[in-house]
């Protein structure tokens, strides 16, 4: 087991949808970023499909989730990109397309650490979060190598680090003990995901949020009895990439 990586220069999460991240590594994320790194989140799909409305405008659906994910990213003191490909959500495959999309970002924002969904995990439902993991994995190989996608404008770049979140095995932990209200209102900017992700209604009068505070909290400090911490987040950590 492994506690705390040296805070990263520029790191890079790779996820399926808006409000990934922040589930997965928002209290990393703020915690590097509150110690000079830059962050940077590669979104795959475009969320459209993120509601329990069946009558719901999902173009307008996109341009609210491309807003609340910005808007995330500040609360969790980001400078970095905030990149969305764009795939249709739901339909998201592991392609060579998408692959070299990734790949492509991958170069260009020169993470030293890329983080993403492992794509292993066993009776993993949902197929976006399969795929993207599969194309983060692929994608860090391929912008490694000179030889992959040659037609690219920017030189090979190989990150050092790559952390895989939802894991069933973990061996390297992160202690975000204080940041655990920013992973929180990082959460919150999602508001079109409150009632379908995170039980909160529209008229809730707080109660529902502190239900969702606590649950999230809670979730922090399981992690960090693991590794004797007061609040971390757990990962899979693949080195010598």
């Amino acid at each position: 087991m492994r506690i705390d990586l040296p805070t990263p220069s520029r790191a890079l999460a790779i996820v399926a949808h808006p409000d990934d991240a922040e589930f997965q590594c928002g209290a990393t994320f703020a915690k590097w970023a509150a110690q000079g790194c830059v962050v940077n989140h590669l979104i795959c799909t475009d969320g459209a499909k993120g509601t329990w409305d069946a009558g719901a405008d999902t173009a307008a659906l996109v341009s609210t989730r491309i807003a609340e994910q910005r808007e995330a990213a500040n609360v969790l003191g980001s400078t970095g990109e905030v990149v969305h490909l764009g795939a249709v959500d739901g339909e998201l495959e592991a392609t060579l397309h998408w692959r070299e999309r990734v790949a492509y970002w991958i170069r260009v924002l020169k993470p030293d650490v890329v983080l993403a969904h492992d794509p292993w995990r066993r009776w993993r439902l949902h197929s976006d979060h399969r795929a993207a993991g599969f194309l983060a994995c692929d994608g860090v190989v391929a912008a490694r190598d000179p030889h992959f996608h040659t037609h690219h404008d920017v030189p090979h770049h190989r990150p050092s680090e790559l952390l895989l979140f939802e894991t069933e095995e973990p061996d390297h932990f992160e202690d975000v003990s204080g940041y655990e209200s920013v992973k929180v209102s990082a959460l919150l900017a999602h508001r079109s995901q409150w009632r379908s992700t995170m039980s909160i209604d529209d008229n809730d009068d707080g109660t529902q949020r502190l239900a969702f505070d606590a649950h999230i909290r809670e979730g922090l400090r399981s992690a960090g009895r693991r590794c004797g911490v007061v609040s971390a987040e757990a990962f899979r950590q693949i080195r010598d990439l």
